[in-house]
């Protein structure tokens, strides 16, 4: 589908570039994903470059995702999780979380961090990104429902 933009007529003559799109699909001229831009044409964002929900505990397993291949189970809370198309570099952002407890949602939230095991280079690879989960006392902790997303 080819999305095409025009100007419509507004009351008293007047013409007014469209505020809405509507489109099934999206797709970049290049090779990368589609930037939003302002009317100056500065980027102004990006779409998710990954993201993933999956169960941590016994033989691990990716629910859903988009742009992850795979898990390794590095131990008890210590994830690494790769992508399918790495990014560009290793500055790139992950916001994620944690939750002990059954699918229904009744469960306690854990602290969520990139891996501080190794160096934080080897945490976030242009390939991977290295999670760990940890409770109250700090201690490592396997959890049923981790989700991650990685933007760039």
């Amino acid at each position: 589908m080819e999305l095409q933009l025009r100007l419509v007529p507004v009351p008293l003559g007047r013409w007014s570039d469209m505020s809405t799109v509507k489109a099934a699909n999206l797709q970049n001229t290049g090779s990368g994903a589609p930037a939003f831009q302002n009317s100056s044409g500065t980027e102004i964002g990006q779409l998710c470059k990954a993201w993933v929900n999956f169960n941590g505990t016994g033989t691990i397993a990716i629910r859903s995702s988009f742009n992850v291949s795979s898990l390794t189970d590095n131990g008890i809370g210590d994830y690494t999780i790769t992508f399918t198309n790495a990014m560009a570099d290793g500055n790139f952002a992950v916001a994620g979380s944690a939750r002990y407890g059954d699918s229904a949602g009744l469960g306690t939230m854990r602290a969520f961090f990139i891996s501080s095991i190794g160096t934080l280079a080897n945490a976030m690879a242009t390939s991977s990104v290295r999670v760990g989960i940890a409770y109250a006392n700090g201690g490592s902790e396997d959890v049923q429902v981790v989700t991650a997303a990685i933007f760039r």
